[in-house]
């Protein structure tokens, strides 16, 4: 149970790209969502890929967050997790427009799943909702988008981060908390 007053911060480990990268990815998704008859376009330098979502943790457990990543940034299976975006998708749901990957390697799968699991086991509630890569672009989309493919955007990592988000009134600013490789050298 949480004490009253305890600080909380809103986390999420993610792919944290370059800002080079995320203007590629920007330039290429911008005349889709210049063309949205609604929506929120995802500040550029927001825009990542989620691993997994923690929702609101004590400021307490950043020392035992850090700790879990430094494991599995140990136990991570490849040096660098490379995905392709080719395709736009809008989730209806969700209200989302996102850069899609047609396929993604099973390193970055097998590597979100596992630091799942490994918060899980150490009480923490990440989303366990299945894993499928993509870069959310537009927020509050009510009509799909015309176009649904977009120009390659090659996105390379050679580490992964903790992230905080907070609130605004122009959306949410995020920053990068700490950062791990995706290996040990």
């Amino acid at each position: 149970m949480r004490a009253r007053g305890e600080p909380r911060l809103r986390l999420f480990f993610a792919l944290w790209p370059s800002s080079a990268m995320q203007e590629q990815l920007a330039a290429a998704a911008s005349p889709v969502i210049g063309a949205l008859r609604s929506g929120r376009p995802v500040p550029r330098e927001n825009l990542h890929l989620t691993l997994a979502f923690l929702g609101s943790v004590s400021e307490a457990s950043l020392a035992m967050l850090e700790h879990l990543a430094h494991a599995a940034s140990r136990s991570a299976a490849a040096p660098a997790l490379e995905l392709m975006f080719s395709a736009l998708e809008y989730w209806p749901r969700a209200q989302l427009v996102c850069a899609a990957v047609r396929s993604s390697p099973d390193e970055v799968a097998a590597f979100a799943e596992a630091l799942k699991q490994r918060l899980t086991s150490h009480g923490f509630a990440p989303d366990l909702k299945s894993f499928r890569p993509h870069v959310t672009l537009a927020r509050q989309v009510t009509h799909r988008p015309v176009e649904r493919t977009l120009p390659q955007v090659r996105w390379s990592f050679r580490e992964f981060a903790l992230i905080e988000s907070r609130s605004s009134p122009g959306g949410s600013l995020y920053s990068v908390r700490a950062s791990w490789p995706l290996y040990s050298a």
